[in-house]
């Protein structure tokens, strides 16, 4: 390990974690880890695409003035910039894949938080210290040290041995509303949109263009996430989401889900104690 990120190192008393996901779960976790006094990375994954943007750190990818919960973000985008921004004790965001990043040095914890439920998912066991796999497709001592469960309902389960749940396809309800809160892309292509997160909308408002689609509200309510306007999206993920709760809907700081979900993973620190067994990167099938 190179002195420079030993002295990064110095100041993140526990280390550096690295998250894959710039989502607002992956978001939590980081917040999380960083007051728990990690040095703390996001690895931006293109899919799914990140809606609930005023609850994470993915627009601090786009220079944006990204806070969460009090906490700034700021863009990496070389290794050289990682190892001056854990020298900062900064929170980073960037485009360097797992490979990249693993040749900076060991990775004490690493948290798949991309939530691609529907996707293969990786073998992330030896990859660092300690591994830690959330929601559907992570066992714990299967494909991850440690699996967390994220669906609504259970979420923040911490499993050692076993798989966490299949997903059922049910979101949690919100203001008596569940999938009908969602809108999906039918098709794969450009989303165009100049709505920002809170506004208040009606049913039938026009939100954006996916290609030559017009995208419409489903129902009253507050856009409490929306694609990133320019963002190429492919068939079948989350397109925005709307919150019917009026006065009561929130957009922004920590969701309460995800906390629940981070909190979780601090927990699931104290299961494999200060002593982790060392381990050599074996870097297959992750980015």
């Amino acid at each position: 390990m190179s002195d420079l990120l030993q002295q990064g190192r110095g100041a993140a008393r526990n280390g550096f974690a690295t998250i894959l996901g710039t989502n607002e779960i992956a978001s939590a976790v980081a917040v999380e880890l960083h007051r728990g006094g990690y040095g703390v990375v996001l690895s931006h994954d293109p899919v799914p695409p990140v809606i609930r943007r005023k609850m994470a750190f993915h627009d601090a990818l786009y220079e944006d003035d990204v806070r969460v919960d009090g906490v700034r973000a700021v863009r990496a985008d070389t290794g050289v910039d990682v190892r001056k921004g854990l020298l900062r004790g900064d929170v980073l965001v960037t485009t360097l894949g797992l490979l990249d990043l693993i040749v900076l040095g060991p990775i004490e914890l690493l948290v798949d938080a991309r939530m691609n439920k529907y996707q293969v998912t990786p073998d992330l066991r030896r990859l660092a210290r300690l591994t830690i796999g959330l929601g559907p497709g992570f066992g714990g001592g299967t494909n991850c040290d440690l699996a967390i469960e994220t669906r609504p309902g259970k979420e923040g389960q911490v499993i050692q041995h076993g798989p966490t749940d299949e997903p059922d396809h049910i979101p949690r309800d919100l203001g008596g509303v569940t999938s009908e809160r969602f809108v999906h892309s039918s098709v794969p292509g450009r989303w165009h949109t100049a709505i920002e997160i809170g506004t208040r909308v009606y049913k039938d408002f026009h939100i954006g263009f996916l290609g030559n689609e017009p995208i419409r509200a489903p129902f009253d309510g507050v856009v409490r996430g929306v694609v990133r306007d320019g963002t190429e999206v492919p068939a079948g993920v989350k397109l925005l989401e709307i919150d019917p709760r009026g006065r009561g809907a929130d957009w922004t700081g920590l969701d309460a889900r995800a906390l629940v979900i981070a909190k979780a993973v601090s927990r699931a620190l104290t299961f494999r104690g200060a002593r982790l067994t060392e381990a050599a990167p074996n870097p297959h099938l992750v980015k």
